[in-house]
C-alpha cells in the first residue's frame, strides 16, 4: 500500500523504493535537567535509564529507556547556543521529535531531498546511542521535527 510507504509509524517494517523503515526507533524529549527527569521517568517507566552520554556536536547530553521495541530520549542542553536550549527557551519541555529507523540513511536522504523535503542535514552525523543521524525540518512535515537514524557500522 502506498500509504504505508509514505507513513512509516503505521508499520513496523515498510519496504518501497530500495529503503526499509523499521519503525520508530525512539522519542526525543526536551527537559530542563536530566538529574531531575531521570529520576521521574525511572519511575515512571518502571525501568532504569540504560545509558547517558554527551553529543558534542549537537550541544545535548542524553539519557535513554528501552521500553519494549523502543527507546526515550531525554535531552538536555549542555550549552546555550544548541538546537534543544533553543527550543527549551522557546518551547519548554516536552516532546521534541520522533526517529525512525532505516537501513541506508544516505540513499533515504536522497530519495526525500528528490522529494523536496527539506533536509537540516544533507549528510548523516554522528548522533548518541551509536547512531547515525540527519533531521528533516519540520516546515516539510506538517511541523513534526523528523530524525532519521541507521546504526553505526564502523569500527573506529
Amino acid at each position: 500500500c502506498e500509504a504505508l510507504k509514505q507513513h512509516p509509524v503505521l508499520n513496523s517494517s515498510v519496504e518501497g523504493d530500495q529503503i526499509t523503515y523499521h519503525g520508530t526507533e525512539h522519542l526525543g524529549i526536551a527537559v530542563n535537567s536530566l538529574d531531575e527527569a531521570i529520576p521521574l521517568y525511572e519511575r515512571l517507566l518502571q525501568t532504569t535509564c540504560y545509558k547517558t552520554e554527551s553529543v558534542s556536536s549537537e550541544g545535548v547530553n542524553t539519557a535513554f529507556f528501552q521500553i519494549g521495541e523502543a527507546k526515550i530520549e531525554l535531552l538536555e542542553a549542555n550549552n546555550q547556543n544548541s538546537p534543544i536550549a533553543k527550543f527549551l527557551s522557546k518551547r519548554g519541555e516536552g516532546f521534541h521529535h520522533v526517529a525512525f529507523e532505516v537501513d541506508d540513511i544516505e540513499e533515504e536522504l536522497a530519495r526525500l531531498q528528490k522529494l523536496d523535503f527539506i533536509l537540516l542535514h544533507l549528510s548523516p552525523k554522528e548522533g548518541a546511542d551509536n547512531k547515525r543521524i540527519a533531521f528533516l525540518h519540520p516546515k516539510s512535515t506538517m511541523g513534526m521535527l523528523i530524525e532519521l537514524c541507521q546504526d553505526n557500522i564502523s569500527t573506529s
